[in-house]
């Protein structure tokens, strides 16, 4: 138990305070997703963090799931779905070794975010995404969208797995 309060505090943590991805917005056309013209929102590693995740498989991926105001209060109140207006934004880092935790705890069990890999970004706007259950999805490394293709992917994976949950994998963390 003590391990996964450690990983939560180094999370919810580094999620406030790295600002090693870009963040900026409303740029030109180029800083928008394929498909969907998506941009990072301004702002948004100031909004609330919604949940932590870590991916242990390929990815070995920390992640910050932050939400802005209208995404928090909806799943806050367990709104689906979604209001009009919500976006939800995934940071993610390769994990690594906490040095200092390990020391303190006495072995190496404790992991903290390392090199940035992706924000991802989804943006409830019904009528403009209809197609795609609602949603715009951004895809981004470095703060440059990724490819057409990576983000040909993002809707097909939403609906097969997380239809009955407004396409969304992200449960609120209380």
């Amino acid at each position: 138990m003590k391990r996964m309060s450690l990983f939560t505090l180094a999370t919810a943590t580094t999620v406030c305070a790295i600002a090693s991805i870009s963040s900026s917005a409303g740029g030109t056309d180029d800083e928008a997703s394929p498909i969907f013209g998506v941009r990072i929102p301004a702002g948004y590693r100031q909004w609330s963090l919604i949940a932590v995740s870590h991916e242990a498989g390929n990815l070995d991926e920390l992640r910050g799931i932050l939400g802005n105001a209208v995404a928090m209060k909806a799943f806050q109140d367990g709104t689906l779905p979604l209001p009009e207006g919500a976006i939800i934004a995934k940071v993610a880092w390769k994990q690594v070794s906490s040095l200092g935790d390990d020391a303190a705890l006495g072995s190496m069990q404790a992991y903290v975010p390392g090199a940035p890999t992706t924000v991802q970004i989804m943006i409830k706007d019904s009528a403009k995404y209809a197609e795609t259950g609602g949603w715009g999805f951004g895809r981004f490394i470095g703060g440059k969208p990724t490819d057409e293709a990576q983000h040909e992917t993002c809707f097909p994976c939403h609906q097969a797995n997380v239809k009955d949950h407004d396409f969304v994998f992200t449960r609120y963390a209380p």
